[in-house]
């Protein structure tokens, strides 16, 4: 049977949004056990950025989106699907993509969310990828959004010092033949680890009580040393084997875009790839931990500030609960 397939996707425009606090490791020191060296020896961060009162993820990913959509010279009436990565919605139920699609303005059209965690913009990127790959769709919106320190508890010197709130967003369209586009996508789940990156109570398997919340059982929990074993190995192999669908060589990667969970992780991916760390887009520094938002918002600034440059390809690779991991080749 033979099934006609449209051409690849690329990314077309990119945007990103932060929120104006900023919240320095020094403002930690009075809420928690912990010192601005401490977080920067282990960590590679310095500050990260806090949702202000009232500000919904929904309002973060619209921001973003409209600035990709500027910058694809597209408007909201021209998209086919919006699809968001986050598991901070604004609420439980619907999903925030509905938000997105209501505040934008385009009714109609499918708007869903994909729970990856780290690599949920990975994650929606691809599916994108494939609705275009298909034909069924040119145009989608792809998300990453994280309202993360409405889920922290703030008492936990191992979660609350590494993440912070912010949104990316990039727009898909069909690839030209000039050789530029999505070049591969790779996605894995292991569930053996499930458990040690989580949020425990608010689900069908332990609904939240007053006890839970006591507990902050509704906050973040992270066995911290349980993902860093295999965040390296499992970020480095899905690396590799993005290039190796692509026929490329790591030397041919102009940009890595990786995930901004720990500088540590980040140093010794580079480190076994072979790719320098110079060649690494960068920005945990300033942001932290914006989970499924990290690489859509480094992936904007490398563009917007000149260093990712049209027919460059770039590597992104992302790790996150579930135990989820994801990497995608694009040559921009």
């Amino acid at each position: 049977m033979t099934i006609t397939v449209g051409p690849r996707s690329r990314i077309a425009g990119t945007g990103a949004y932060v929120p104006e606090r900023v919240m320095t490791n020094a403002a930690l020191e009075a809420l928690v056990d912990t010192s601005d060296e401490w977080i920067r020896e282990r960590t590679g961060i310095r500050e990260r950025r806090v949702a202000a009162e009232g500000e919904a993820a929904s309002d973060m990913a619209v921001q973003a989106a409209r600035r990709a959509l500027e910058a694809a010279g597209l408007s909201p009436s021209d998209l086919d699907m919006i699809i968001v990565g986050t598991i901070s919605a604004d609420m439980p139920l619907p999903a925030c993509a509905a938000f997105v699609q209501q505040k934008l303005g385009c009714p109609g059209i499918p708007a869903f969310d994909v729970a990856a965690a780290c690599a949920g913009f990975v994650y929606a990127m691809s599916i994108g990828d494939q609705f275009i790959r298909s034909g069924a769709h040119r145009n989608v919106l792809v998300i990453g959004v994280e309202l993360l320190s409405r889920v922290l508890n703030w008492k936990d010197r191992a979660t609350c010092v590494l993440f912070g709130d912010g949104a990316g967003a990039a727009v898909l369209t069909p690839a030209g033949d000039d050789g530029r586009g999505v070049l591969s996508t790779r996605l894995y789940t292991d569930a053996t680890l499930a458990e040690s990156l989580c949020i425990p109570a608010g689900g069908s398997k332990e609904p939240l009580t007053a006890a839970g919340i006591e507990e902050a059982r509704d906050k973040v929990h992270m066995v911290g040393g349980d993902i860093f074993k295999v965040a390296v190995r499992n970020l480095t192999s899905a690396s590799r084997e993005a290039l190796e669908v692509a026929g490329l060589e790591p030397k041919a990667v102009d940009w890595v875009v990786p995930h901004q969970a720990n500088m540590r992780i980040i140093t010794q991916v580079a480190q076994r790839l072979d790719i320098p760390l110079d060649r690494f887009v960068l920005n945990i520094e300033r942001y932290g931990n914006t989970s499924s938002a990290s690489i859509p918002i480094a992936l904007d600034e490398g563009v917007r500030d000149g260093r990712i440059q049209p027919g460059n390809t770039v590597l992104m690779c992302a790790l996150g609960a579930g135990i989820s991991w994801a990497s995608a080749l694009c040559r921009m």
